[in-house]
């Protein structure tokens, strides 16, 4: 199926502010400059997003060839929250990638302040 994100096993957010022009061959560029991974030999969704904020690409490999999908926020939506230190590329969770698709960042101290109760009471005998 064309664009199924259902199947990757990584997710990775490339941090700071990317070219939106590039295409393909461009973001796989970077991918091989920061990551040191060949794009075409992994079932990873790379993120990436520009100066703006309010739109992304996503780049996923798939067994016949690249996918690219791109999506740009309404104007009255506002932005992501994408992290920006330059040269990082930062591995990520679903449940991260939904806070970022929905606006928010991918830290959240909270939700994570409020799971380690129930983490710890599930730990004990």
């Amino acid at each position: 199926m064309l664009g199924d994100i259902s199947v990757v096993t990584e997710l990775y957010v490339v941090c700071g502010y990317t070219d939106m022009r590039k295409s393909i061959d461009g973001l796989c560029t970077i991918i091989r400059d920061q990551l040191h991974v060949e794009p075409a030999h992994s079932s990873a969704l790379y993120l990436f997003c520009g100066k703006r904020s309010d739109r992304i690409k996503a780049l996923l490999h798939e067994s016949d060839g690249f996918v690219l999908l791109y999506k740009r926020l309404d104007s009255h939506v506002g932005r992501y929250q994408w992290p920006r230190n330059k040269s990082e590329v930062k591995p990520i969770t679903w449940r991260q990638f939904d806070w970022l698709m929905s606006g928010l960042e991918i830290e959240q101290p909270k939700a994570i302040q409020r799971r380690l109760p129930e983490l710890q009471s599930a730990e004990k005998p």
